[in-house]
């Protein structure tokens, strides 16, 4: 049989010879590939060499090529020449975002009889007329005059009905509140017992700081009179530089907030949502004897808000007042620069919309980048997606 083999083998075409040794290599290539896949997959699974494989990466990222060391002296010195007008740059790049600061200023004036009207119309201090309240859907615009005559009229009637059944409430109630369960980075400040006090809440607005002052924005709460406290406006100050630090004139990326001040916040007795009141037990350590001692502690509440860690001259804070100051300057930067000049689509739910739009348009380009390596594993069938220490992405809203 043997024989047989060989001499069908002397027999075959050179070509064809060479095909079979060409099928053969691509055979162990793929068994190799198999292996070094699934060899992959193990070591990933392992936490220690993922740790050291981090800490590899991370001692790359940012590492000198070496290339500016081995420059001539009279190159570097052309180079030193370029970094300062780099400088000059940051510095007119200061001056622009003042100048921004003050078209907000001015269009921030623009802005407020409008936002005027909007808090009028939520607390039903103006009632809006007819023409005022038309809107057209998408869905609406593609219908015939006749048809919507016809879901107009049908619309009004059923609306009628409504106001016959139950009161006809005042204003939009609870609209601030609402926008704050609606938006993540605010609803995860929120706490059950402040829902209550934020149901008072008629409109939130910002003013800036005057021509000639430092740059710095105030947010105001406007609270109507309630049980909780006798303010009638929370406030809160945001400070902010618009200047190149001169120790790290390159790290300028524009304005920054540098500190904050809240307010006193005027509690009615026991109404006070950010401290809460525990029992501990106590025991004597010479009678033995137990005793309950009442103890007033802090307690996770939104209107911790309005007492912001203090910054020391020295400017140096401990992690925890750090992290939580950062918090602070985003939260603030978003009431601003969002919730406040588009209030009624995060109210509607529309804002939120198209800010996970824009995170899904970014999702796509990542699946696109990740196409093929999820493909891979898929076809491998050592591949268990159950065994799969990679954790997934997250993303955050800005």
């Amino acid at each position: 049989m043997a024989d047989i083999d060989n001499k069908d083998q002397a027999e075959m075409d050179p070509a064809d010879m060479e095909d079979v040794e060409d099928v053969e290599e691509e055979e162990t290539g793929e068994d190799e590939n198999s292996k070094a896949r699934q060899l992959t997959v193990q070591m990933m699974q392992n936490p220690q060499i993922l740790a050291a494989l981090q800490e590899r990466l991370d001692g790359l990222n940012g590492s000198p090529s070496g290339y500016m060391e081995s420059l001539p002296k009279v190159v570097k010195r052309r180079v030193n020449a370029l970094k300062n007008l780099q400088v000059k740059c940051a510095h007119i790049e200061a001056k622009f975002y003042e100048e921004v600061h003050e078209l907000e200023r001015k269009y921030a004036a623009l802005y407020q009889p409008l936002f005027d009207k909007r808090s009028e119309i939520v607390t039903a201090a103006y009632e809006p007329t007819d023409e005022e309240c038309e809107w057209k859907t998408d869905e609406e615009e593609e219908l015939t005059v006749s048809k919507q005559d016809e879901m107009k009229e049908k619309a009004k009637l059923e609306e009628e009905k409504k106001d016959e059944e139950k009161e006809n409430p005042k204003g939009i109630p609870e609209f601030w509140l609402t926008v704050f369960k609606n938006v993540d980075l605010l609803s995860d400040m929120l706490q059950e017992h402040d829902e209550p006090v934020l149901k008072h809440l008629q409109d939130i607005k910002v003013k800036f700081s005057d021509p000639g002052q430092p740059m710095s924005f105030t947010l105001e709460f406007h609270f109507e009179p309630n049980e909780f406290f006798t303010n009638t406006v929370l406030s809160k100050t945001y400070k902010m530089r618009s200047e190149p630090d001169e120790s790290d004139p390159f790290s300028f990326d524009g304005p920054e907030i540098m500190s904050c001040v809240g307010c006193t916040i005027d509690w009615t007795k026991g109404k006070n949502v950010t401290l809460k009141t525990i029992k501990k037990k106590q025991k004597h350590k010479g009678r033995g004897t137990v005793r309950t001692v009442t103890k007033t502690v802090p307690n996770d509440s939104f209107f911790n808000f309005f007492t912001p860690p203090e910054v020391p001259e020295s400017g140096e804070l401990d992690e925890d007042s750090e992290a939580i100051l950062a918090a602070d300057f985003e939260i603030g930067h978003f009431i601003r620069e969002r919730i406040v000049p588009r209030a009624v689509l995060y109210f509607t739910g529309e804002a939120i919309e198209d800010d996970d739009d824009d995170y899904d348009e970014e999702g796509e380009e990542a699946d696109d980048e990740e196409g093929e390596e999820e493909a891979d594993e898929e076809n491998d069938p050592d591949y268990d997606p159950k065994k799969d220490g990679t954790p997934p992405a997250e993303c955050r809203q800005q």
